[in-house]
């Protein structure tokens, strides 16, 4: 019986283990430092006090359970001898006759790790819980202060990137605070927040299309959202953002310009290229080692046309499904078949009633798109319990414009992401659109 490793238990590590699980000729062993699987796309509204953790993340166990010949160890793979195929854990070696290697990607501050501090990422369930306690915590300074100056500052929010995630937390805060936090503070009149959106390119959501990047922007400007384009963030301290010559002074920073994939990569010593991703062949194997392969956000997958596939949960998912069926394939001593994509296309959204969807030349966008998003999002969710509750949650807010998980516990903090081992800061800088040389921002 062969013996198959994966590590990490995201979008790429399960569908590789449920392909895997179907077979009683190999044994499948899953490691990931938590023992659940957390639906990302949704970590933002974790953050944003429109649902629970519990409600995102599944227990790995469970969800692998139909499946007898998958175990699953909590645990931090330290390295990886592929010479003589052993995982080193923080619980002990493990052999190997196949490796996955899924294990996802971490922030990337371009150099300037010391802005964790002040802007944290959103990656994890401990920096959703740590977002929340932020933002919560701004407002209830702002409700207690008597000086007008603070509460201006403490009502600011700055989000650096502009990318999904950064529109998806601008847009929470803006309808937080226009719809929802309104109600609820005597002291402060919470519409008069300020959210900047930062970001370095020539317009936010620049994987999609120019018009619907410009509908996502005006909708941003409806809930009070100032876009920044052309902006690269010079420093990041307690008080607020230094952009260029300009200077905003914030409670909250948040990130979203930036990761990287994990550093096992590179210290095995695979090639990779500058944010970590592993470079692989066709097949998603390793070059020189086709017993190893690469899934999800820490693959560099080149694609024919040029560029290489972005770290999407659909990507993920039909990377670990690939892996998977090479895997039997090998086994049963049938060739391999190269890994292709079937683009499923790409979404974000602003806030009610208001997303983009792009799939080829089909471009929606508002109500249309929202309804797709919704429906998208419930049917990816692990377990119909949690799909049921998460449907639950937003019929709720629909039509009561109420906001549920707003308590803060200053315990959560100590809950916060821990980072790997210090690495080398990056010395690359933020790069600037070239763009932007010929559209100069007039703010």
């Amino acid at each position: 019986m062969k013996h198959v490793v994966i590590v990490g238990g995201g979008f790429a590590g399960i569908n590789a283990a449920k392909a895997l699980g179907k077979s009683s000729d190999v044994k499948v062993t899953l490691i990931d430092k938590n023992n659940y699987h957390l639906f990302q796309p949704l970590l933002y509204q974790v953050a944003m006090s429109a649902l629970n953790a519990g409600e995102i993340a599944y227990p790995l166990r469970m969800l692998l359970s139909r499946y007898r010949n998958v175990t699953v160890f909590k645990g931090v793979v330290k390295s990886v001898d592929p010479r003589s195929k052993t995982v080193f854990t923080d619980f002990g070696e493990i052999s190997y006759d196949y490796l996955v290697l899924a294990c996802g990607a971490k922030h990337h501050y371009f150099g300037h790790n010391e802005w964790e501090e002040f802007a944290p990422g959103l990656k994890t369930i401990g920096q959703a819980a740590e977002i929340r306690r932020r933002v919560m915590d701004a407002y209830e300074n702002a409700e207690r202060s008597g000086n007008d100056l603070e509460k201006k500052k403490l009502l600011t929010f700055v989000i650096v990137g502009g990318g999904p995630t950064g529109v998806e937390l601008a847009g929470s805060i803006g309808e937080m605070s226009r719809y929802y936090l309104s109600k609820y503070y005597k002291n402060i009149d919470p519409k008069l927040t300020r959210i900047f959106i930062v970001h370095s390119a020539a317009r936010i959501l620049n994987t999609f299309s120019s018009d619907l990047s410009s509908k996502a922007t005006r909708a941003l400007e409806k809930l009070g959202v100032q876009v920044w384009t052309c902006s690269v963030v010079n420093s990041i301290d307690a008080d607020g953002v230094q952009v260029g010559n300009e200077r905003i002074e914030a409670g909250t920073v948040l990130w979203a310009a930036g990761v990287r994939a994990t550093s096992i990569g590179r210290k095995i010593g695979f090639e990779t290229d500058k944010t970590n991703r592993i470079i692989v062949l066709p097949d998603l194997s390793v070059p020189g080692y086709p017993e190893i392969f690469v899934g999800g956000d820490q693959a560099n997958f080149a694609l024919e046309g040029g560029g290489t596939l972005p770290g999407l949960a659909s990507v993920a998912i039909q990377e670990g499904q690939s892996i998977g069926r090479n895997i039997m394939l090998d086994i049963i001593g049938e060739p391999r078949t190269p890994f292709r994509y079937r683009d499923k296309g790409q979404m974000a959204t602003i806030g009610k009633n208001a997303s983009i969807a792009e799939r080829g030349n089909v471009r929606l966008s508002g109500l249309p798109a929202w309804i797709i998003w919704l429906a998208v999002h419930i049917f990816y969710l692990s377990g119909v319990k949690h799909r049921i509750i998460v449907l639950l949650q937003w019929g709720w807010s629909y039509f009561t414009f109420g906001h549920g998980a707003r308590i803060v516990n200053k315990e959560w903090r100590f809950y916060a992401n821990q980072p790997e081992p210090a690495e080398p800061a990056d010395p690359e800088p933020m790069e600037q659109d070239p763009a932007c040389a010929f559209n100069p921002v007039d703010r």
